[in-house]
């Protein structure tokens, strides 16, 4: 995927650098880009270890400034990689990966301008690979957005200290993953400053596109172009719908009714349901490049009478490329295909009358 403009998040990293004097690898950084620890962690001064830190699988204690970091699950390495700290190792690519290399393209872009060498790159198809992880020694491992569960947060923690989602799986904000991800590794400083570059950029674009500004949008999940039967969606516990507030954007009282009853981050209802997304603006969601699963849903019998269907307001990312992947907001991806994501969500809106 072309880059869609320059990164400012970068930028913002490499000042960092400049003045945490870091280096290329976890295991070379200066000591003297210590942070002050806030809410989630028990320590009072600044850049002080040991550090703790509460979550929702424990309290974890870091005894000293981590060394040598490694990562597990989804994009916990970015907000390392952003402050310029390269992991000994980290999970490879699952989904979105176009060219098979186990490497999102915004994350090989990062370790190219820090003269980096790919680290090791855990295979986690079937899970975490515990004895993967355990070879490349770590002193901290960064799971803050992840979907550990306790049996994987006890046996990596006998590896090293083990950072976890603060309240849920697969839950974590993108802005609460660099907070504790850089917390962990003593950049929190850093990582208000990263948030607060990422915030700019964010803001920069939206402005280009007011049309955004109040309207309603559903996340849709995965649908079987072969059974559509039934429509998923992500519920407000899911960090794709979040993102859509920074955005400008609303969640519908349909989505936010729904996902009260429940801390699912995503639910189903029946074709015979969907007078139900009748206050749903606008619809995006996984498709295909073709755009087959579209077309099939706009000529479905139920389907096609949804608002949004009939009136064109749908966007559908191409699940197989790097943007459908960067949906999920994550420290690195955001900047990387903002221009792209919001311009598409705006020609959809452009429908709403």
């Amino acid at each position: 995927m072309k880059r869609p403009h320059s990164l400012r998040i970068l930028t913002v990293a490499a000042a960092l650098l400049a003045v945490a004097g870091c280096g290329g690898t976890s295991e070379t950084k200066s000591e003297s880009a210590s942070a002050t620890s806030t809410a989630t962690t028990t320590s009072s001064s600044a850049g002080a270890f040991p550090l703790t830190i509460e979550h929702a699988l424990g309290t974890t204690t870091i005894p000293a400034k981590p060394q040598r970091v490694a990562t597990v699950n989804w994009a916990n390495h970015e907000a390392p990689l952003a402050l310029g700290v390269v992991p000994v190792g980290m999970a490879a690519a699952n989904f979105g990966d176009d060219d098979g290399d186990g490497l999102l393209p915004w994350v090989e872009e990062r370790l190219t301008e820090l003269k980096a060498e790919t680290p090791v790159l855990f295979d986690e198809t079937d899970g975490i690979d515990f004895e993967a992880v355990a070879d490349t020694k770590p002193d901290v491992i960064l799971a803050a957005y992840s979907g550990l569960t306790q049996q994987d947060y006890d046996t990596l923690s006998d590896i090293a200290p083990v950072v976890a989602y603060p309240k849920a799986a697969w839950a974590t904000p993108w802005r609460e993953i660099i907070r504790l991800n850089s917390k962990a590794i003593g950049m929190a400083a850093e990582g208000d400053k990263l948030i607060a570059g990422i915030d700019g950029d964010i803001s920069t674009v939206v402005a280009k596109y007011p049309q955004l500004k109040g309207k309603s949008i559903m996340f849709m999940t995965h649908v079987d172009p072969n059974d559509v039967s039934q429509i998923g969606f992500y519920t407000t516990h899911d960090t794709r719908t979040l993102f859509f507030e920074d955005l400008g954007l609303t969640i519908p009282g349909s989505i936010t009714e729904a996902s009260k009853g429940t801390d699912k981050f995503s639910l189903t209802r029946s074709a015979e349901q969907i007078d139900l997304f009748d206050d749903v603006d606008i619809i995006t969601g996984y498709g295909d490049e073709k755009g087959e699963l579209l077309a099939k849903i706009s000529k479905d019998p139920l389907l096609s009478k949804i608002l949004a269907v009939k009136r064109g307001s749908v966007y559908l990312l191409p699940d197989s490329k790097p943007l459908g992947t960067a949906a999920n907001p994550t420290p690195l991806s955001i900047s990387w295909v903002l221009e792209d994501y919001v311009k598409a969500l705006a020609e959809a809106a452009d429908k709403v009358k």
